[in-house]
């Protein structure tokens, strides 16, 4: 690797006071879009709706010449094709998938980083092998501990040139649901998701399933690459080492009732009844309860939950909102995982905005 200088590839920082969003902000906000709001409709987003973050380039990879190592401490090094891995036992989840910047942008002070709001998440059913059986047939060393994964985009970042890399615990990478996905929505996984081979590390935040994947590296020593030990970590000042961002913590999300606004994507309903819907999940446990404030958030309402599709799939839930009296209203929601996370209304500030779970708003006027 090396390092690039400042006036290329700027340090990580927090905006000043009224700082608004940069060019370069806007430039990242085009290349990785989020998932309309109204998507949260359906079960399983569709592929051009489903939310996207690429750090650098998106590769150009000839499936018919891919290749995959899994190497390091093994006892039997394996090179495998897409035909060899399309020809062991196929599994297909549905997982939802969330940035773990989602949420930044309204952080204050402002981390400066690509900007999102709200819509940095989808869910969609990943087809694939078992990352297990390959670690398995490949023989993991007795003193292994970490497992790395490497991919095909290359570029700079805060100053220090990289392949895009993340590490997971050897005990995460061996459960059983983390898979090599090939295929997205019954299709073959396009460019912009990770073509011709990702990894799907259900629960973790987007981070964590390395799209172009090219390598899995079994390690004896703790993995520290650039994005596991300096990117997505919980820390308040710029030398503080902090925590791993790691699973999703819960969240609901409401599908915006009525009609838009165009530029304020303020709400407008009829008085009267409006049946409110979304969708709510959680990276540590099913989601079992999902509340409902309207202006405030001093009063909450128990949502109604629909059926729990597979573990890492978000749920849908329903309110019906009594709007009887015109004017204005916000809105909001906030979910409760079996194992006992919460979802706060109040955003937890962090140096990298990262895993910003505060209760979405939604502005609505009843005319």
């Amino acid at each position: 690797m090396s390092m690039i200088d400042e006036s290329v590839s700027a340090p990580a920082r927090v905006a000043e006071p009224g700082e608004g969003i940069s060019v370069d902000e806007l430039r990242l906000a085009a290349r990785n879009h989020g998932m309309p709001l109204e998507a949260l409709r359906y079960d399983v987003t569709p592929v051009g709706l489903h939310y996207l973050l690429t750090h650098y380039d998106i590769p150009a990879l000839d499936p018919a010449t891919w290749r995959l190592s899994v190497d390091g401490s093994v006892s039997r090094p394996l090179t495998i094709g897409l035909d060899d891995l399309h020809a062991r036992e196929q599994v297909t989840q549905r997982v939802t998938l969330e940035c773990a910047g989602n949420g930044r942008a309204r952080l204050d002070p402002r981390p400066v980083s690509q900007p999102w709001l709200d819509e940095a998440v989808g869910t969609a059913s990943w087809t694939g092998v078992r990352l297990a059986d390959l670690l398995t047939e490949a023989g993991v060393s007795a003193g292994a501990v970490d497992v790395a994964f490497t991919g095909a985009d290359r570029g700079v970042e805060r100053g220090e040139e990289q392949t895009y890399r993340r590490g997971l615990p050897l005990g995460e990478a061996l459960l059983p649901d983390v898979l090599l996905a090939y295929a997205m929505n019954g299709q073959p996984l396009p460019p912009q998701h990770g073509a011709p081979v990702r990894l799907v590390v259900p629960g973790w935040y987007g981070m964590a399933h390395v799209k172009w994947l090219m390598g899995v590296t079994v390690l004896d020593t703790p993995f520290d690459g650039y994005q596991n030990v300096t990117s997505y970590r919980l820390k308040q000042e710029p030398d503080d080492p902090g925590e791993p961002v790691t699973r999703i913590l819960p969240k609901a999300l409401i599908q915006p009732p009525g009609i838009p606004d165009f530029q304020s994507r303020t709400r407008i309903v009829d008085r009267g009844t409006v049946e409110l819907t979304g969708r709510a999940w959680s990276g540590w446990a099913p989601v079992v309860a999902v509340e409902v404030s309207v202006n405030g958030g001093n009063s909450w309402h128990q949502a109604s939950l629909g059926p729990q599709p597979d573990a890492y799939a978000w749920r849908a839930w329903t309110w019906t909102w009594d709007a009887r009296s015109p004017g204005r209203y916000s809105l909001r929601a906030r979910a409760r995982d079996d194992a006992g996370n919460g979802q706060p209304v109040e955003a937890a500030w962090n140096r990298q905005g990262m895993a910003n779970n505060h209760a979405q708003r939604v502005d609505v006027v009843v005319r």
